[in-house]
């Protein structure tokens, strides 16, 4: 499942994580950091849902 932040529109693929901040492809959403943002906006995980 992906999730998408509802203030950018950044999609985050779980197969894909996130390099550039430290998250390893394969990572599920709900392992990611609390303290995990979203690349584009800065946004916390509160601002995405499941797409």
């Amino acid at each position: 499942m992906k999730y998408e932040c509802t203030v950018c529109g950044y999609v985050y693929n779980p197969e894909e994580g996130d390099e550039a901040g430290g998250i390893a492809p394969g990572t599920k959403f709900e392992d990611l950091p609390d303290d995990w943002v979203c690349p584009l906006c800065g946004a916390g995980k509160d601002s995405f849902e499941a797409i």
